[in-house]
């Protein structure tokens, strides 16, 4: 029974990490309002995403700061949301409705 639960445990650890690589990633605040904008437009489009908050979760937010390094994108003016698309990672910019759409291209 014991070998029977590690395995199911994971084959399901495996598949959260393969669903989390299919998608999107929101990093954001709940202190945010393009972040809650985004989350509604994701929702109300009916797009697959998990959503974590920088401000409580450290991990996550140390998650993203390598993600947003490793991609070359500077930190030092950092404006949330910042997506990770299936490894493609990119933060809202002056036009927020074409920050949406690119979210769901």
């Amino acid at each position: 029974m014991k070998y029977f639960t590690l395995s199911f445990f994971l084959i399901s650890l495996n598949a959260n990490i393969f669903q989390e690589k299919k998608t999107i990633i929101v990093y954001g605040s709940d202190t945010c309002h393009y972040c809650i904008d985004t989350k509604a437009y994701l929702k109300e489009k009916k797009v697959a995403f998990i959503y974590f908050d920088v401000d409580v979760n450290l991990e996550k937010q140390q998650e993203m700061i390598a993600k947003l390094q490793k991609a070359k994108i500077d930190i030092s003016s950092l404006s949330l949301p910042v997506i990770d698309k299936k490894g493609e990672i990119f933060t809202n910019g002056e036009d927020f409705d074409k920050f949406l759409k690119r979210i769901i291209q």
